[in-house]
């Protein structure tokens, strides 16, 4: 006779949920928004929202889903328009060259000025690194 295999599965946690996840991410992007842009405490801020999700991520206190199926041979492909934006991102900075060769974060200041679009940007990177803990 063969033994029943067990087929419970986790009920997912309370921040696992959308009702609960999106508004704790909307929230946390609001106080993010409401700092100036590389101000002290909009660092601090960073670190720690980054360093609690990371720690979050790296323990199993979030249910994993399923990771997606192998990227195909052509998707090599788009890591070199990263790898070379990260390379002229980062000489441009360590240079500090300035307005000859403006960095991408000093070019996207102007546009981040209003509270309201620095909010939404929060969430966009909260929601994506989010995603990411839960793979």
């Amino acid at each position: 006779m063969e033994q029943p295999h067990d087929l419970t599965v986790e009920a997912p946690r309370a921040w696992d949920r959308p009702a609960v996840s999106v508004p704790v991410l909307v929230c946390l992007s609001l106080v993010g928004g409401r700092f100036a842009s590389f101000s002290t405490e909009a660092n601090l801020f960073t670190l720690g929202t980054g360093g609690v999700l990371i720690w979050l991520g790296l323990s199993n206190r979030v249910p994993r889903r399923p990771a997606p199926r192998r990227l195909g041979p052509g998707a090599a492909w788009w890591a070199v328009p990263v790898v070379v934006f990260g390379v002229f991102e980062g000489v441009t900075f360590v240079l500090a060259a300035g307005d000859d060769f403006p960095t991408f974060s000093r070019l996207a200041d102007p546009l981040l000025e209003d509270q309201l679009t620095r909010s939404a940007v929060w969430f966009a990177w909260l929601s994506a690194f989010w995603g990411l803990v839960r793979r």
